[in-house]
């Protein structure tokens, strides 16, 4: 090889051996353009592989694959003893697809006829329940269409299987119609039980749903009052799942994966069926006997709690209704016939929702609310027929007068005037008409001691929480409706036909316009009796007298006592919550006891002569109550509670009658055949 002199080397113009290559600088720039490319590129491929590749892989699927949804078992619904309240089956539903049906000239009303002529069923409850929710002519909710536009639309449930095939055979004359099977619930009634509202029912998911819960279908149903609804997400259960892979013509070529259904555990109640049959008879058997008395009667609710935890052994409110109605999807019949205003709210669970004055069965917390003031639990007080407070005279019960007597026979013949005279007292020391609004009460704080004016927390949605007066609460409430009292006062009620009522409500605006905002010597007195603004649901009531049975405690009462899983593997018990405790001194507890019993076995007692030949070695101890509301009869009350048993339970029975008359005359008795079983229980 020879090499070229370097000599003999032909340069470019202007270059000298030894200075910079003219092309270096073409080189690194190809060099960087090349790098900056390829850094693109890699970037790009990171952002389509890293980044952005679960969406895409998602995306491709959703292409390629379709996914089939099998809906979970609900749990079941079970009394104490394991006995099924609520169980499933299946029904076959009638849809329509919403794309055939937009595409209706007649809205489908030939299509349905025809249906109507083969399965039968309602015509206009099936076109009803295609109109979306809001829409114009839509009934509504939740008979209304709820679902998104893309879903078939159930309008007939229960249909025969038989002639649901023979629809489905003529596609032509039946365009769009399908046949699904959707998993109901069955309500087997051990001994004739109902508990509806206790229960609650269930209803398709709509768009709310879906937005708040992202493990929800479209095709799922969710509850909607009641259990059904405080453990919706434990008795749902997670839905199963099947991914399969489809070819371009849908049709399916391979599963890709497959997640099994997980059932939803069992609720395990603290029911007692027979009790719960008895506090539901109880209801019927004496509201259908006031009723035949001409009383009005309007509804009433019972409460069983076990005093010893606060279990809830019975709860039953009325008027009830049949929970079938709702299985399918309920109609629209039936949704206006349960909320007619004749039907008397029978979906309103009037346990926990029902408030009213308590009257006289408040007086065990007056009593001691006194006895804080300065009032000797062992002394004797005066018993009048009537006492006059400023310019009103406020009278006992039917002007009796017992002259001086203790704190028991205080309750035993539940004498009005011995509490007026307490609270009237107080209010003159707390500072009568100009205490400031921020003046505490020991009536109201030692009301407030029992659980009044809160939730007590109970198991279930719609609980009341009621409403203890008090000064601020009264000032409070004088600013908010102000403006609208003093209008009525200046222009009356011409609304109301009958003239004296109406110039009796004009005559109360007026003192309202202007002294609203003041907390009076009457509303003081009639606070004492469990009367005026106070408002307590039947269960708080029942959670009261639980504390004075029990010796001071305050449980938070609950309607499940254990969640279970579907193979009966697992079991989660639920333990009993102390909500608080009631502070009362030896001395005034056993005067508030002696006067309960005495209410029951005394000749003069209010509810001796419900009780007569009931056997003494279970001793019942209670208090009757009689409210008083303007325009309407009295509301009747009977709280009660029965001895410790061997068994460590001690029962707590309040029946709440609404325009019923007297609470010894309607409350007591109903409560008397709810104790007639409870002593033959454990």
């Amino acid at each position: 090889m020879r090499w070229r002199d370097r000599d003999s080397i032909t340069y470019p113009r202007g270059y000298r051996p030894g200075s910079r290559s003219p092309y270096a600088t073409r080189i690194w720039a190809l060099l960087l353009v090349s790098v900056l490319i390829l850094g693109t590129l890699v970037g790009r491929l990171f952002q389509l592989q890293v980044v952005d590749g679960p969406a895409m892989r998602a995306a491709a699927q959703q292409i390629n694959t379709r996914t089939i949804d099998a809906a979970a078992t609900r749990g079941r619904i079970l009394a104490a003893d394991g006995t099924a309240l609520v169980t499933n089956g299946s029904t076959s539903v009638l849809t329509v697809d919403p794309t055939v049906l937009a595409d209706s000239p007649d809205g489908g009303r030939a299509v349905f006829t025809r249906v109507q002529q083969l399965v039968g069923g309602d015509l206009e409850q099936m076109l009803a329940r295609t109109k979306p929710c809001g829409s114009r002519g839509a009934p509504p909710p939740p008979v209304c269409n709820a679902l998104s536009p893309v879903e078939p639309i159930p309008v007939l449930s229960n249909v025969d299987p038989g002639l649901s095939m023979t629809l489905l055979e003529r596609p032509e004359d039946f365009p769009g119609i399908a046949v699904q099977q959707q998993q109901v619930r069955r309500f087997p009634a051990p001994s004739g039980v109902n508990a509806a509202q206790l229960i609650g029912y269930l209803g398709r998911t709509n768009s709310g749903d879906l937005q708040r819960d992202s493990s929800l279908r479209a095709t799922d149903v969710v509850g909607r009052g009641g259990l059904e609804l405080q453990y919706d997400r434990t008795l749902r259960g997670t839905p199963g799942r099947t991914v399969l892979a489809v070819d371009a013509r849908g049709l399916p070529v391979r599963t890709v994966s497959t997640q099994a259904s997980v059932p939803g555990h069992d609720l395990i109640t603290h029911l007692d069926v027979p009790v719960q049959r008895a506090a539901e008879s109880a209801l019927s058997a004496t509201i259908g006997r006031l009723r035949a008395a001409k009383k009005p009667a309007t509804g009433g609710a019972a409460v069983v709690l076990d005093a010893s935890s606060g279990a809830v052994v019975a709860m039953a409110s009325n008027p009830s209704y049949d929970p079938i109605v709702w299985t399918g999807g309920i109609s629209a019949r039936d949704y206006t016939s349960l909320t007619s205003a004749s039907a008397g709210n029978p979906l309103l669970n009037r346990t926990i929702g029902g408030l009213q004055p308590p009257a006289s069965t408040f007086k065990v917390v007056s009593m001691p609310a006194a006895v804080a003031n300065g009032v000797d639990p062992r002394g004797k007080y005066e018993c009048s027929s009537s006492l006059m407070v400023g310019s009103r005279v406020f009278k006992n019960f039917e002007s009796a007068a017992y002259g001086l007597i203790d704190l028991p026979t205080a309750l035993e013949v539940s004498c009005d005037t011995v509490f007026y005279r307490w609270a009237y007292a107080q209010w003159i020391a707390e500072g009568g008409i100009g205490a400031d609004k921020a003046t505490p009460s020991s009536f109201v704080e030692q009301t407030r001691a029992f659980g009044f004016g809160a939730k007590s927390g109970v198991d279930l949605p719609g609980e009341a929480a009621g409403v203890v007066p008090s000064r601020a609460w009264k000032h409070n409430r004088w600013q908010q409706t102000k403006a609208a009292m003093c209008r009525r006062a200046q222009n009356g009620y011409p609304e109301v036909k009958d003239k004296a009522q109406a110039a009796y409500f004009t005559q109360l605006a007026q003192e309202n316009c202007k002294y609203g905002y003041q907390w009076q010597a009457g509303d003081a007195v009639n606070f004492s009796i469990g009367q005026g603004d106070l408002l307590v649901s039947p269960l708080q009531t029942a959670v009261a007298y639980a504390s004075l049975a029990n010796g001071g405690t305050l449980w938070q009462p609950q309607v499940v006592g254990a969640t279970r899983s579907a193979d009966g593997s697992s079991q989660r018990k639920i333990s009993p919550k102390r909500a608080g405790t009631v502070q009362l001194s030896a001395a005034t507890r056993t005067a508030i006891t002696d006067g309960l019993r005495r209410v029951v076995t005394e000749p003069s007692g209010t509810a001796s002569s419900v009780f007569a030949g009931f056997p003494a070695t279970y001793p019942i101890s209670g208090k009757t109550g009689t409210a008083e509301v303007y325009g309407k009869d009295t509301t009747a009350w009977f709280a009660s509670y029965g001895p410790k048993l061997a068994s460590g339970k001690q029962y707590v029975v309040v029946v709440m009658i609404e325009q019923g008359g007297l609470g010894g005359e309607a409350a007591a008795p109903a409560a008397r055949l709810i104790w007639d079983v409870l002593r033959t229980r454990p």
